[in-house]
């Protein structure tokens, strides 16, 4: 096992990617001991679908002015203070907030305030993967989901806790403990990274630029952007997995409880199968899937995908075989897709301009995504399954770019190769 390359890469990592990789689960622990059931904890304190698809949409709004300016921050204060900064604001606030939370308007404070995220996410993206080994980024990718699965298999105390204390004392306190993890996180990625290279260059020519001098250059990034197809079938992939995550994060709890009649103490089981099987994924499959051309295991993913959610929307009640089986699908695409989307963002991408090229790409995302939060909350209201057969169109889709994606840097490396 000690010879397994995810272990060698791991036991290799220096520098910044080792203080990114390495605190990733002071993160995952907490977000993954409320994640599963924040929609249900808004209904049991008075809301309904509409306002939770509301909060929704308007914190994707309030994204696009901050996905727009993270570029801009990112350059001007360094991505490691940056991350630093906006990671507290991001995730402990809101924590905090959704602790005490007594109506509508304390989620939409704290959903407005986690909106930051998109800041720390530019910042955080560049910190991670601008001095690491291009060799080793599908690997430093599946570590960070690998940290989060681990911490996966404490969900279950969550529904242990519930059964204690019942739900809403339960979540207050989960949210408690959460806001003290985030911080501690942020506080040792700090400590452990240093600016990277492009990072102090920006720093040095930002340095005695004006906040509208940096924002007017981003015209000529938006038209290097849209001359490079790589680039726009990642950002399509992008934008479907941003819906459909989404819609997966705000309604599934919803379906599974009110339509199939699962109990809400039992839906920790479901996060712990899903986590338990990528991790197989990960260490059996994720090494020959790194070694292929992405083509063919993205377009198998995303199919994955489909087939997941077919079988959700036609689980009965009290399906948990359907729910398992479901899950199995959806965990197998995840791992199987997600790393190689975001090699493709590093690849795909001018490092030179890497925090402005990922604002860009942020904002185009967030103003195609906002409404559907609002969407699937309609949906969701005339019927549970709706949401679900949306995404079915959306990863579909998402099939047909990466099949595109994949034959035209296929292409692209054929003319290469004809050149030399």
């Amino acid at each position: 096992m000690k010879n397994h390359s995810l272990f060698a890469t791991l036991r290799s990592l220096r520098g910044n990617p080792r203080g990114c990789v390495y605190f990733e689960p002071l993160w995952g622990i907490p977000f993954n001991l409320y994640a599963p059931y924040v929609s249900i904890y808004m209904i049991a304190l008075g809301m309904s679908e509409k306002q939770i698809g509301l909060i929704v949409s308007i914190s994707w709004v309030f994204q696009i002015f901050l996905a727009l300016i993270s570029g801009v921050v990112t350059d001007k204060i360094g991505r490691r203070l940056t991350t630093l900064i906006s990671d507290i604001l991001s995730w402990s606030i809101p924590a905090l907030i959704s602790a005490v939370a007594q109506n509508f308007w304390y989620f939409l404070i704290a959903g407005v305030i986690n909106s930051i995220w998109r800041i720390s996410h530019t910042s955080w993206s560049c910190l991670l993967v601008e001095d690491a080994d291009q060799d080793q980024l599908v690997d430093i990718y599946t570590w960070i989901y690998i940290a989060n699965l681990f911490v996966g298999f404490i969900a279950p105390l969550t529904g242990v806790l519930i059964g204690v204390f019942s739900f809403v004392p339960t979540m207050r306190g989960l949210y408690v403990f959460a806001a003290v993890m985030f911080t501690l996180k942020a506080v040792l990625t700090y400590q452990w990274t240093e600016e990277t290279a492009h990072g102090k260059i920006r720093l040095q020519e930002t340095k005695d630029q004006s906040v509208l001098h940096v924002f007017s250059e981003y015209k000529g990034v938006l038209r290097d952007l849209m001359r490079a197809p790589q680039t726009l079938f990642t950002a399509g992939i992008m934008l479907v997995m941003s819906i459909t995550s989404l819609i997966n994060g705000s309604f599934w709890s919803i379906l599974v409880t009110e339509k199939l009649q699962i109990a809400t103490q039992n839906l920790a089981i479901f996060p712990f199968v899903k986590s338990a099987i990528m991790l197989v994924f990960y260490f059996t499959v994720m090494p020959v899937i790194g070694r292929m051309h992405f083509k063919l295991p993205m377009t198998v993913g995303f199919l994955g995908y489909v087939a997941s959610q077919v079988v959700l929307v036609n689980a009965p009640s009290g399906g948990y075989g359907f729910l398992i089986f479901s899950v199995f699908l959806e965990a197998c695409s995840v791992a199987a897709v997600s790393p190689l989307i975001d090699q493709m963002i590093v690849l795909t991408v001018d490092a030179k301009e890497r925090a402005r090229i990922l604002s860009i790409l942020s904002v185009g995302i967030i103003l195609l995504t906002s409404p559907f939060g609002w969407i699937a909350g309609t949906l969701s209201t005339l019927d549970k399954d709706l949401p679900f057969l949306l995404n079915i169109t959306l990863f579909v889709i998402g099939t047909i770019l990466a099949y595109l994606a994949g034959r035209s840097a296929q292409n692209k490396a054929v003319v290469v190769e004809a050149v030399r």
